[in-house]
């Protein structure tokens, strides 16, 4: 079965054949470094980590560019023309360049927490502003683009009304038209300047307070945002690739914008398939300053955060996410969280114990469970394949983890199921849990501290058990089984622990 994906531009499922297999070119829209990173960035990040891995497992070698957003932001939908960049560098008192380097520091380890692999290129927006520059003047020589007191904003209306003969709209992939923009367009600042209210900035002009700023030559000044993501993308990837990737509140009108752009610079669209996740709400509410709700990455781990009732481990919140489809609502609230611990701890513990087994010497095979088996394992490759709906890999696992535990409990014979399918059974699970999925067991993703933690203690209640001190054997016992870690002294002289 072929991977297919749902391609925003053509809302519908396609099958992804890249342009030139076995190599696939994607690109992400990173974050703007202006603070620490949030709840909200955790969806897209995760679901194209897992998109990388799946593409790598069927074979692909990806070449996965996710840019950095230094160098401001101008925000063609807000009030003014802010660089939230220099506006947090005042506030910090720090240089600009050095508030950037803290808050990539700061995402780089939020992205390592959530086990996501790093892009295979990372490319800054101050690193580019050459090739900014020259794409800009490209679009003004090719009559699409315009200066005025040393700004420079795309001509939308006369883009609309060229590339529309050629069936590529500005709006093709939002689905808006452009009247309808027009008709619901803000006024912003600076409005007077444009010769539509549509057109969007690609370069600005800096005025005298505004720290970051670069010649160009339309004087000193700073690059719009859309025009980052053209450059970067283009560099690395080539005029045309295959996936372009990122939120869907990024479908307009960044990733819009960039369509334009591009499609005017190299006289082709640049990107063959459009993938966008949906977002996450809190409570119901999408996260935004105004409600109060958007939770720092930093806090969810440690649950500083006063809607958080605890802290959440990284993979409770990788699992949380995943088991969702990418394209659909996730509302995040501390049950929701708390569910996907006490789920994905039950999935772990089983995995843990499929894969200390052997399948069993002398086979009784149960016909209809080891069909039901194969069923649910090749179910794996069927969903991932159908636009990576890990949310139906997950609901089979879990079946299999009932089928599983069953075994182990001794509930059904462990030759119930024939040895083929009990090795599939296991190598599915390794391939999916941790190789595409990227989840890791908690303690396993502490480098085995609490492991070694754990030892000590049993050792020291072994030695206090050899000196008769039972009181300090069952205060470390019953200790621990307060916290949720419940030691079980087996037959042999060893001890055992599970944790709640």
């Amino acid at each position: 079965m072929s991977l297919k994906v749902y391609n925003s531009l053509s809302r519908q499922k396609e099958v992804f054949e890249p342009i030139t297999a076995p190599y696939v070119g994607m690109y992400v829209c990173g974050p703007t470094v202006s603070g620490e990173s949030h709840l909200g960035h955790a969806r897209p990040y995760i679901t194209f980590d897992v998109l990388y891995r799946y593409l790598g497992h069927l074979g692909y070698k990806v070449r996965y560019v996710r840019n950095i957003t230094d160098a401001g932001h101008f925000e063609e939908e807000g009030r003014e023309a802010e660089d939230k960049i220099s506006q947090k560098a005042v506030l910090e008192k720090l240089e600009p360049m050095e508030l950037v380097q803290k808050y990539t520091n700061l995402f780089h380890w939020a992205m390592a927490r959530l086990n996501n692999i790093p892009p295979s290129i990372e490319p800054t927006a101050t690193g580019h502003i050459v090739e900014q520059i020259e794409m800009i003047k490209k679009l003004i020589a090719d009559g699409y683009a315009y200066e005025v007191n040393g700004s420079v904003y795309f001509d939308v209306e006369k883009y609309n009304t060229d590339f529309s003969k050629q069936g590529l709209p500005y709006g093709m992939l939002s689905g808006r038209v452009l009247d309808d923009q027009l008709d619901t367009t803000r006024e912003l600042d600076n409005q007077e300047e444009k010769r539509n209210r549509s057109d969007f900035a690609l370069w600005k002009k800096a005025p005298p307070e505004h720290i970051m700023r670069w010649q160009s030559p339309w004087g000193e000044g700073f690059p719009g945002w859309h025009i980052e993501c053209s450059a970067m993308s283009s560099k690395y990837l080539g005029e045309v690739f295959d996936i372009h990737g990122g939120g869907m509140d990024l479908q307009f009108p960044h990733h819009e914008c960039e369509i334009a752009q591009s499609t005017v610079c190299n006289h082709k669209t640049p990107v063959k398939y459009w993938l966008h996740n949906n977002m996450i709400t809190i409570n119901g509410r999408k996260m935004g300053k105004s409600y109060n709700n958007v939770i720092k990455l930093s806090e969810m781990f440690d649950g500083t955060h006063p809607l958080l009732e605890q802290a959440y481990h990284p993979m409770t919140i990788r699992f949380f996410i995943l088991q969702s489809h990418y394209r659909g609502t996730l509302d995040f609230s501390n049950e929701a969280l708390q569910a996907s611990e006490k789920a994905l701890r039950r999935l772990w513990e089983a995995y843990e114990w499929l894969m200390k087994q052997t399948p069993a010497a002398k086979n009784a095979v149960d016909p209809v469970l080891d069909s039901k088996v194969q069923k649910l394992v090749a179910g794996f490759d069927e969903f991932m394949n159908d636009d990576l709906n890990t949310a139906k890999v997950l609901a089979n696992m879990f079946e299999l983890v009932a089928i599983i535990n069953s075994v182990k409990d001794k509930h059904i014979p462990a030759n119930a199921i024939g040895e083929s399918s009990f090795l599939q059974l296991q190598q599915q699970f390794k391939v999916y849990i941790e190789n595409i999925f990227g989840l890791t067991g908690e303690r396993q993703a502490d480098d085995g501290k609490l492991d070694g933690v754990l030892q000590l203690l049993i050792d020291i209640r072994k030695e206090a058990k050899a000196r008769k001190d039972f009181m300090t054997s069952d205060k470390i016992r019953n200790e621990l089984g307060t916290l949720g870690i419940q030691l079980k002294d087996e037959k042999d002289g060893g001890v055992s622990y599970s944790i709640q």
